[in-house]
């Protein structure tokens, strides 16, 4: 019976060190996302309203995205893909000579990046720098990828950008 009783009190004394220790740190036990995977469903749910021509929506969703980019990037700088979704977000606002900015630097630390590569060339074809989209299509082009294909028709004129 001793013995059962310290069992007991041990079992119980665990359950309680976790129960305060999991919000004891602000983690939540790990249920909070961080800002950078917060921002990519917000990505991704934005371009399913883009798909839906509900643009307004879209549009509040890339610029909490943006926002919540611009805090993953203070925290880890140099992330090839926080810039580059810095960039994608900068682009999808409007804002084109920021999201250049984003662009270029996610390729300095990552010449290669597909994804930067990409849209680095929708924003050139956008803003009708068609020998620099060419460029980015050229250092896609052994990839065997998607974002080569969908470049490759956004540049012909095949598919439309919307910027």
């Amino acid at each position: 019976m001793k013995y059962l009783t310290i069992a007991i009190f041990l079992i119980s004394q665990l359950f309680v060190q976790n129960l305060f220790a999991a919000g004891s740190d602000g983690s939540s036990g790990g249920k909070d996302k961080s800002e950078y995977k917060q921002a990519v469903n917000l990505i991704k749910s934005a371009k399913k309203y883009e798909k839906k021509e509900k643009i307004e929506k879209a549009q509040k969703r890339y610029a909490k995205a943006y926002k919540l980019l611009i805090k993953s990037n203070e925290k880890k700088p140099n992330n090839a893909d926080t810039l580059n979704y810095l960039g994608f977000t900068s682009r999808k606002l409007g804002d084109f000579e920021n999201g250049e900015k984003f662009y270029l630097e996610g390729l300095a630390i990552d010449p290669k990046h597909v994804g930067i590569n990409e849209y680095l060339g929708e924003l050139y074809v956008v803003t009708n720098r068609m020998d620099l989209a060419r460029e980015r299509l050229d250092v896609l082009m052994g990839c065997n990828c998607e974002e080569y294909n969908e470049l490759k028709e956004i540049i012909d004129g095949t598919k439309k950008s919307k910027y």
